[in-house]
């Protein structure tokens, strides 16, 4: 990894800057959910839609991460964060400026192009900046600041939906993009990754297979599970995915070796991290939907009760990053994950359409205490689980499971839900909920079990040096 010469103090203002972006672009994942109902009552849209408003985001920040990550590594992480922070920035412009739900969809797909270009390079340009021995620290912080975003992201939403209008919500990113530009531009060391080919047969075989496979969860339960384009999305994603495994293999620089899996940290953590936020994002997408449908709380008045499990990643992700430098990140992190699912178990017993709040607060602190221990000890496992010129796309995949997690734990669980209950009535809403939730919980449980799988904290180091082909046969394969 080649590197450009460090601006003064750039440790310090690489971990602002990247963990403000990264603060955008975890916001968005979330800041619409608390505002569903209202854009569904200004623009129209039946279910589907209103999950395309926030599978559209997450649909194309997965599917092209790996690809930001590495045209970052090829042509400059710097040069391509600032692009991606651009892309980002004028994409929530057109969001708040869509007229209807077709056009806030688009801009949704765009913005997440964006953030999927910006968010991978966050983490390796911090990487980069911060020494070895802070980074447990660095991660934490950074860690928190993303956990902000999760926070705040249904309060945000659910206040200015309420005060001012949901369109603010995509306002409030313009002129945070607009500060970071000059920053990232003048603060940020410029550095590369190995310097490979672009691997364009991978890009198309993933994007595609992804794309297919959410396409047909999003719109089987409109339009039937026996629907032809339906069928042909998740077959067809299913058979894109399997080449796109087999060119992992097989292909001349891919741009996701297989052989990174041979690394039970790296394959435990990515396993762990596509299951937690599958869990996750989709008990958020209906919890948030029910407390006002069902439980008539306003949307800022949502997004406060749900502060107790969003919110806690803002006080516990710093000391979780602390405890992985320390003990190891597997405990912390397992720990987490079956905090998660205990909490998520918790809540599909005891929602009801009158359930006091007081009776849902242990489940929201539980999930919450669960959330924050995952997040800092995660981006710490991946980044030590590959050799430093690796990290691009290690984190880039990580990043991209995470998003497909979250837009596949979207579309099976509004199944789950559109199969079992519906909008209806109050009751309807709980009995599709309820089930829902008890597969969000079996998610993030599994997510608890591959983290288990991952190797102490020598046996991860060692492993990470022992996987990787040597300098020798690399310069011989090239």
């Amino acid at each position: 990894m080649s590197q450009g010469k460090a601006p003064r103090g750039g440790a310090v203002w690489a971990l602002v800057i990247t963990s403000v972006a990264g603060f955008m672009a975890a916001l968005d994942n979330l800041v619409v959910t608390t505002a569903l109902p209202s854009i569904r009552k200004d623009l129209g849209g039946a279910l589907d839609d209103l999950e395309w408003t926030v599978s559209a985001y997450t649909l194309t920040f997965a599917v092209l991460l790996m690809f930001g990550a590495a045209l970052g590594d090829r042509f400059g992480r710097r040069r391509l964060f600032l692009a991606g922070l651009t892309v980002f920035t004028g994409a929530s412009a057109a969001a708040a400026l869509a007229p209807g739900i077709d056009s806030l969809i688009a801009a949704r797909a765009v913005q997440g192009v964006g953030a999927a270009i910006m968010m991978p390079l966050t983490l390796t340009l911090l990487t980069a900046a911060v020494p070895a021995a802070r980074r447990g620290m660095a991660y934490g912080i950074w860690g928190a600041v993303n956990g902000l975003a999760v926070a705040s992201g249904p309060l945000i939403g659910g206040s200015l939906t309420e005060h001012v209008s949901w369109h603010w919500i995509f306002w409030l990113n313009v002129p945070l993009g607009l500060l970071l530009l000059p920053l990232a531009r003048f603060r940020l060391a410029e550095s590369f990754g190995t310097g490979a080919a672009l691997d364009v047969p991978g890009t198309l075989l993933v994007s595609g297979g992804l794309f297919g496979i959410v396409y047909g969860l999003v719109r089987g339960p409109a339009d039937g599970w026996a629907d032809p384009v339906v069928l042909t999305g998740l077959f067809g994603g299913a058979a894109l995915l399997a080449g796109f495994v087999l060119h992992g293999v097989r292909g001349r620089n891919p741009m996701l070796p297989m052989r990174l899996f041979r690394s039970r940290a790296f394959s435990g953590i990515n396993a762990a991290s596509l299951l937690m936020f599958l869990g996750m994002f989709g008990s958020i997408f209906l919890l948030s939907q029910y407390m006002q449908g069902v439980l008539g709380y306003s949307p800022t008045q949502a997004g406060l009760r749900m502060l107790p499990w969003t919110g806690m990643p803002m006080l516990v992700a710093p000391i979780a990053g602390i405890l992985s430098d320390r003990i190891g990140g597997r405990p912390v992190v397992a720990a987490g994950l079956f905090l998660q699912a205990a909490g998520l178990g918790y809540l599909a017993r005891v929602v009801t359409t009158d359930v006091a709040y007081s009776v849902q607060l242990p489940g929201l602190i539980i999930s919450g205490i669960g959330m924050a221990l995952f997040f800092a000890p995660a981006s710490n496992l991946v980044m030590s689980s590959v050799l430093p010129r690796e990290q691009g796309i290690a984190s880039g995949a990580n990043n991209a499971l995470r998003e497909v997690g979250g837009a596949l734990g979207i579309a099976v669980m509004s199944s789950i839900f559109t199969a079992r209950g519906g909008y209806g009535s109050a009751q309807l809403f709980v009995d599709g909920l309820r089930p829902a939730l008890v597969v969000g919980s079996a998610a993030v449980t599994l997510a608890g079990v591959a983290a288990l799988l991952i190797p102490t904290r020598r046996r991860t180091a060692r492993t990470a040096a022992t996987a990787q082909p040597s300098p020798a046969l690399e310069t011989a394969a090239s």
